[in-house]
């Protein structure tokens, strides 16, 4: 098992278990505890990515080492997480903003899109984490620095 994609999808998986958390909290009027617990959630999708980001640059991404068959399935799947994933980053940094800047109506409009997206995100996330490292041995892996660069 990898360790470097295990930590960092537990990152994801803690993210998206606060913001439930986070979800709760707000529903029964604990504004202050809500704000940690979703401000911790980002924390730990902020620490998913600069894994995924470091990994990606020095490491490398792993490629899908299950049947050819099902290949075509998992890119496309894949691609819906990835956008699934920057449209739910892009969401959550709004939303973060307009609950930090007190724009409370904006906020409350946001916040269960948000919130949605996430879920679908990290579950899609986890998803393809299973069918990389668990379901069917990792593929290839190369850094792109040495794909760019060459060494």
């Amino acid at each position: 098992m990898a360790v470097l994609p295990t930590i960092s999808t537990s990152c994801i998986v803690i993210s998206a278990l606060l913001v439930a958390y986070g979800w709760y909290l707000i529903s029964r009027r604990r504004i202050e505890a809500h704000k940690k617990v979703m401000l911790t959630a980002a924390v730990f999708a902020l620490l998913f990515f600069t894994i995924y980001m470091s990994r990606t640059l020095f490491i490398g991404n792993t490629s899908f080492g299950g049947p050819e068959n099902v290949k075509v399935y998992y890119t496309l799947f894949l691609i819906f997480h990835i956008v699934l994933a920057t449209v739910g980053a892009v969401f959550g940094l709004v939303t973060i903003w307009t609950g930090l800047k007190d724009k409370r109506a904006r906020h409350r409009r946001l916040g269960p899109i948000t919130s949605i997206i996430w879920f679908g995100s990290a579950s899609t996330g986890v998803v393809v984490y299973w069918l990389l490292y668990v379901l069917y041995p990792g593929g290839q892996t190369t850094s792109l620095i040495k794909a760019v660069l060459g060494f």
